[in-house]
């Protein structure tokens, strides 16, 4: 059931004063419709009745008065507001904590590293319909792009906007993990993940990631890692004064670090030379235990003026049927 009604355009609804306008307008045009006639006596017409169709003749003037003022709160563009219930459902709640640092940009991976991340990711997403899901994103700093929700469309639309360069250039790594901690560490749920996936060697931050993995084993959270990143060298586009160039550069992961954290929250490390290795991850966590999680679904604000401009139409139809049918009168 709809809570209430909100309009998008409300300074339409002031249009509604037409409608006293055109009854007075009607009201003085019928006064002046009734022609004048000298006779002797009224007895004659005293005994004569109105027949129905004078009686409902101004009906016509209705329907066009209701089409007129439907018409109105149509423009006006009524919506439902959005609604809510509390429903249960089996999932997990998943952190992917994504490194978004200028190395991401490295094209051992196609087209890149960051773009072959996010379109892994995004295809996880849609294939998980059931978890609540966040994403924390981090590089010499990081902030929390979207917190846990089931609604998935805004997540992937958040991943698609991702882009290297809109925070601090570098590799907080152990700032990242704790950031994504946070995130699940008021969650209910039996399972709690974070995918945590970076190319490069912790270089700047406040938090050791070991601590954060500390914190993380605390609250029962497991960590998959994933280095990102071909084996040896990588091109990397590097721009110069005679345009993009490419050179090709050191892969430098803390692999030794990754599968520290990994194992101390029971989780696993991955080595991601491929788009096909970044799904192997994804296929772990599909083996997870499940557990039911009560959430509150909300629902999108639903468009109500169809069926307002439709009866409009159909009275305005109306009254050209009847003034041309019924009611037709003869010069």
């Amino acid at each position: 059931m709809l809570n209430n009604i909100e309009f998008v355009n409300p300074e339409y609804l002031y249009l509604l004063l037409v409608i006293p306008l055109m009854g007075l307008w009607y009201w003085f045009k019928v006064r002046s419709s009734k022609a004048e006639i000298r006779i002797s006596g009224i007895g004659f017409f005293a005994r004569t009745r109105w027949s129905w169709r004078q009686w409902l003749y101004h009906t016509l003037f209705l329907l066009r008065i209701l089409a007129v003022g439907l018409l109105v709160v149509a423009i006006a563009r009524p919506q439902s507001t959005s609604s809510s219930q509390d429903i249960t459902i089996e999932g997990i709640d998943i952190v992917m904590a994504m490194d978004i640092s200028s190395s991401m940009l490295a094209e051992d991976l196609k087209p890149n590293r960051l773009e072959a991340a996010k379109e892994v990711a995004i295809d996880f997403i849609k294939n998980r319909p059931n978890d609540r899901m966040g994403l924390v994103v981090f590089a010499g700093e990081t902030f929390t792009q979207v917190p846990l929700t089931t609604d998935h469309q805004v997540l992937r639309e958040m991943f698609d906007q991702l882009k290297s360069g809109m925070i601090e250039d570098g590799t907080a790594l152990g700032d990242g993990l704790a950031t994504a901690v946070t995130r699940l560490r008021d969650s209910k749920a039996i399972s709690k993940v974070i995918i945590l996936l970076t190319d490069g060697v912790n270089n700047m931050g406040a938090v050791d990631p070991q601590s954060a993995a500390e914190i993380a084993k605390l609250y029962g959270i497991r960590i998959y890692t994933i280095g990102v990143g071909s084996l040896g060298m990588a091109p990397y586009p590097v721009q110069t004064p005679f345009g993009m160039r490419y050179q090709n550069m050191e892969v430098k992961i803390d692999e030794a670090l990754l599968q520290q954290i990994a194992t101390m929250t029971d989780g696993k490390y991955f080595r991601a030379t491929s788009n096909q290795k970044l799904e192997e991850v994804y296929q772990e966590i599909d083996q997870l235990e499940k557990s039911k999680i009560d959430v509150t679904e909300f629902h999108k604000k639903t468009e109500e003026f169809y069926p307002l401009a439709l009866l409009a139409l159909v009275l305005f139809g109306l009254e050209i049927l009847f003034k041309n049918t019924l009611f037709r009168s003869t010069p």
